[in-house]
């Protein structure tokens, strides 16, 4: 059984609260990865009371398997209202699977300057990585089948669903 997303957010929003404060971060920069990473990032200032402004990455261009998967026709602008050089950046994503997509948005960020610091943020971590990106702050960690995977629905309220791909 899947958890409740919003059940998880106040957990994460003390456990970011406490990361931040040992590392002495007061001003920190929110950014989410476009779709679920946005909706999660929204609910987690929502979370902490907070209304700071939101960057939104889309990380499509930056993706290893993008010419795999061709253009999709989805593909917006990344969003963000405020400097990336030396900033604290709290990088919000939805699911943690195989960390690729950390690794396009880190790409994508530094293209846009040096920050100071990233803390990785996940609702979900699916213990299937293939490359070593851990988040700072995590909801929930599932295991799941080989031909699971799990989709996060939003913005209000947020849901998540378990999918089984075909063989």
């Amino acid at each position: 059984m899947l958890p409740n997303p919003n059940d998880l957010l106040p957990a994460m929003a003390n456990a970011l609260t406490r990361h931040l404060n040992q590392r002495q971060i007061s001003e920190p920069r929110f950014i989410g990865i476009r779709t679920g990473g946005v909706w999660v990032a929204q609910a987690l200032l929502q979370a902490l009371g907070r209304d700071d402004a939101l960057g939104i990455l889309d990380v499509s261009f930056y993706r290893d398997d993008f010419t795999q998967n061709g253009l999709h026709p989805q593909v917006q602008p990344s969003e963000l209202p405020f400097e990336i050089e030396g900033q604290h950046l709290v990088l919000i994503d939805d699911v943690l699977m195989s960390g690729r997509t950390i690794r396009a948005a880190l790409n994508e960020l530094f293209d846009y300057g040096r920050p100071a610091s990233v803390t990785l943020v996940s609702l979900l971590d699916l213990n299937a990585r293939e490359l070593p990106i851990r988040p700072d702050v995590v909801g929930a960690t599932l295991s799941l089948a080989t031909n699971e995977r799990v989709k996060l629905s939003g913005p209000t309220p947020l849901t998540l669903e378990l999918q089984t791909l075909a063989n």
